[in-house]
């Protein structure tokens, strides 16, 4: 197994599409403005916050500064944990289930410029917190909450 996608193909192949844990980690990156950036994904045609699936050997803040650098061309600084949200299943469009353990940061872009690849991301856009559409997922939500709130180091 080389590559993350292998080791999700690995265990989808022993246990099909049954509920398993998954691991992922992502961000709220916001600019000078405040406006928090948006992907909008290309396997939900929905809004959410960048993030993905660990690696094997990485740790949670590696995983996020990677995500968020593939789904939109920036590299981030990981200023402190939001939280982590492990109470959320869901059904991914290819039937696959999965109850997720998600971990949040708050990250301020240093680098790089925005990237639509067409793919797995199909639009990027930064929005003002008070206008920001509904999210793909409940996880995505609470977060949003969190960070509004200030809240670091929120468990649920």
């Amino acid at each position: 197994m080389s590559t993350n996608k292998d080791y999700i193909r690995y265990i989808r192949g022993k246990v099909g599409h049954d509920l398993i844990f998954l691991n992922f980690s992502g961000g709220i990156v916001y600019n000078e403005r405040g406006e928090v950036l948006l992907q909008k994904r290309g396997d939900r045609n929905q809004w959410g916050f960048p993030g993905g699936a660990m690696e094997l050997g990485e740790s949670i803040e590696e995983t996020a500064k990677r995500e968020i650098y593939e789904e939109t061309g920036l590299t981030v600084e990981v200023e402190h944990l939001i939280g982590v949200y492990s109470k959320y299943s869901g059904e991914f469009p290819n039937g696959d289930k999965a109850q997720t353990i998600l971990c949040f940061f708050q990250c301020r872009p240093i680098g790089g410029e925005l990237m639509v690849d067409g793919d797995e991301t199909l639009e990027l856009a930064f929005f003002p917190p008070d206008e920001v559409p509904p999210l793909f997922a409940g996880s995505h939500e609470d977060a949003l909450k969190d960070w509004l709130a200030k809240r670091q180091g929120v468990y649920r």
